[in-house]
């Protein structure tokens, strides 16, 4: 009896940790307290050891000496200091003016701009937040469709999921780097790595695909249906040699910041933790440069960094002690075999995790199923034989869609939240729709052809 209940533990601890955060309680305090009941009910049945949580203290000393993860508060920092200089609502004029004539126009400036803001800040909620508050009610006015409009804003702010410098995407090469470590020690012979900079280059190409395929889309509604995304009226009178000279400025504020974290990257100057300073200085110096650098803003970013980089640290340690007692329990070896068990060996595995991460990213955030899922399926996969380059923007891409996903989306809630009470929140939940469908097809096609993953990292490192 005991010994097929502790079979059962895990998935039981698993799906408990699930029922916990769809009662709202906070996700580290979730991870770490059922836990520890779990420890509790183990340690009073005799199914495990309590010593064994001794490991626990070394565990978490380890998360934080790791110097990658100091990118996190830098990126945060960068983000949000751009965020508070405006540089958005410049770029969504500049962009609406050049592209408004065009039916689609407008879609086709949200896209864009959410495209730059992605490669200069990461951070969605913000990127979102303010597009919904600037360019929905000026594309509702113009005769845009409510759902057209609403899923461009959605999906064109979560790109800062996949667009580098992406917060997931340094948390996800940590988490790869342990699980690339942990595949080693049980006897994967390789010298592959999966560092914050390789998940950086190869996310770039599948982030140009979906910015294509967004715009593709777009334009192919504008031209079926060309009443839900009309062209827009300009007066006679606007010069637009100064449109042109005022985007270019615009566009050159982002984009200089774009090169000097990315290009320091890829050029193999700085590494990305490194890279991420050279961003914040130049958020700073940009900040002056608009004179939009006070002590009271400098002092509000610092505290919303401080903030949000707590959280991400207090979920990374709450899921550490989640990932301990699973394994406390067997849960490692569990995944394994099941996972080499099934017929059509990695392609099947990794199809069954895909759908899995799809599914739970309507119930949970990016950073639970990061910090939870891929500790758990990662070794496994990379037992198999997957890239650990390659895997990882396989798992950047489909959390993306758990910002898109409803009901429990934050894209969704966010713009919900800054969005006219004239627009529905069913309007919102279609509007995504097409965008999540676009997501899925970049994911199969990444999934198909890994080259598109594999070969910017592979060239730039000769």
């Amino acid at each position: 009896m005991v010994d097929s209940l502790f079979t059962l533990m895990p998935l039981l601890l698993f799906l408990s940790v699930c029922l916990v955060l769809l009662w709202g309680y906070p996700v580290a305090l979730s991870l770490a307290g059922v836990s520890l009941i779990f420890v509790a009910i183990g340690a009073t049945t005799g199914m495990i050891e309590p010593i064994q949580l001794n490991f626990l203290p070394g565990r978490l000393y380890k998360i934080m000496e790791r110097s990658t993860l100091i990118a996190v508060p830098l990126f945060i920092f960068m983000g949000l200091m751009l965020e508070r200089t405006k540089i958005a609502e410049d770029l969504l004029d500049s962009m609406a003016t050049l592209f408004g004539k065009l039916r689609g126009g407008m879609g086709f400036a949200v896209t864009i701009v959410g495209m730059l803001l992605a490669a200069s800040t990461g951070i969605v909620g913000a990127t979102v937040v303010t597009m919904g508050l600037l360019s929905l009610p000026a594309m509702i006015k113009r005769g845009y469709q409510p759902e057209l409009a609403t899923g461009v804003i959605c999906a064109s702010g979560t790109l800062g999921q996949i667009i580098p410098p992406s917060i997931v995407l340094v948390l996800l090469g940590d988490v790869l780097a342990n699980s690339m470590t942990e595949a080693k020690s049980l006897g994967l012979q390789t010298d592959q790595v999966a560092s914050i900079g390789d998940l950086f280059m190869g996310a770039v190409i599948p982030g140009m695909i979906l910015v294509v395929g967004y715009m593709l889309y777009i334009a192919f509604v504008a031209w079926r249906r060309p009443q839900a995304a009309p062209a827009i009226e300009f007066d006679d009178k606007v010069d637009m040699r100064t449109v042109i000279w005022k985007a270019l400025i615009n566009l050159s504020m982002p984009l200089i910041l774009i090169v000097a974290v990315l290009g320091s990257i890829l050029y193999g100057i700085a590494t990305p933790t490194e890279a991420a300073a050279i961003g914040a200085l130049g958020a700073i110096l940009l900040a002056v440069l608009r004179r939009k650098l006070t002590l009271a803003r400098l002092l509000d970013v610092m505290r919303s960094t401080v903030k949000t980089t707590s959280m991400v640290f207090l979920i990374l340690i709450g899921a550490s002690i989640f990932s301990l007692v699973f394994r406390m329990y067997g849960g490692d070896e569990l995944i394994r075999h099941f996972f080499t068990d099934l017929p059509g060996g990695l392609f099947t595995a990794l199809l069954i995790i895909m759908l899995v991460m799809f599914l739970l990213g309507f119930i949970l955030d990016f950073i639970e199923i990061t910090f939870v899922v891929v500790p758990i399926v990662g070794p496994v996969l990379l037992m198999m034989g997957a890239d650990p380059i390659w895997l990882g923007i396989l798992i950047a891409i489909n959390l993306q869609t758990s910002f898109l996903t409803p009901p429990f989306g934050f894209a969704l809630f966010y713009l919900r939240g800054v969005a006219p009470k004239s627009i529905r929140t069913s309007q919102i939940y279609r509007g995504v729709i097409p965008f999540i469908a676009i997501q899925i097809v970049v994911l199969a096609m990444i999934a198909a052809w890994p080259s598109l993953a594999t070969w910017l990292p592979a060239y730039v490192s000769g």
